[in-house]
């Protein structure tokens, strides 16, 4: 099985969140690629990784939102962070955290947010290629479609520039990469 290394929420110190978080019985049908619409930072290391989930959870709390928002999130440097409580866990058991990620769609997808904004950035080579292993990892997990459940929140809610256009334009290629990988 293709599967990222997935830094937990004790890793990177997260808090307790302060809302109930729904764990649904039933499997996402999509995953939404989101970006994080933060610094387009040149450190890449793990720490600041760590850093850069702990301001994201802290910014989706102070939005009310009881916790991060998405269930993985991917940093500059090619991290991958679990987000939302609970979500690790109901991958590994095929299941699914409702998250606050994708408005009216949270119940049936999974979000993962990418480190920093790509309206005209280029989105980063270790990012990219942890975005591809996770997306297969999760297709394969699932059983999707990766031409089909593969996503970018702004085909949800359009009146946000979500994922960027820079990141957007390569759903496709993300979308041929992972159905590459789970064809091996």
């Amino acid at each position: 099985m293709v599967e990222p290394r997935v830094y937990t929420r004790a890793e990177w110190r997260a808090l307790p969140p302060t809302t109930t978080i729904r764990y649904l019985d039933r499997q996402p049908d999509h995953i939404v690629v989101h970006h994080t619409a933060g610094d387009n930072t040149t450190d890449y290391s793990l720490a600041a990784a760590f850093r850069h989930s702990r301001w994201i959870q802290d910014l989706h709390m102070a939005n009310g939102w009881g916790d991060s928002g998405q269930q993985l999130t991917i940093s500059r440097g090619g991290y991958v962070m679990e987000g939302r409580r609970y979500s690790l866990r109901a991958i590994y058991e095929r299941q699914h955290v409702s998250g606050v990620q994708t408005a009216n769609h949270n119940d049936h997808t999974i979000g993962i947010e990418n480190e920093g904004i790509y309206v005209t950035a280029t989105v980063p080579t270790a990012l990219f290629n942890s975005l591809v292993t996770t997306c297969a990892w999760l297709c394969q997990t699932y059983g999707l479609d990766p031409y089909a459940a593969i996503v970018g929140h702004r085909d949800y809610v359009s009146t946000t520039v979500c994922p960027g256009d820079r990141l957007y334009a390569r759903l496709p290629e993300l979308r041929q990469r992972v159905a590459a990988v789970l064809a091996a």
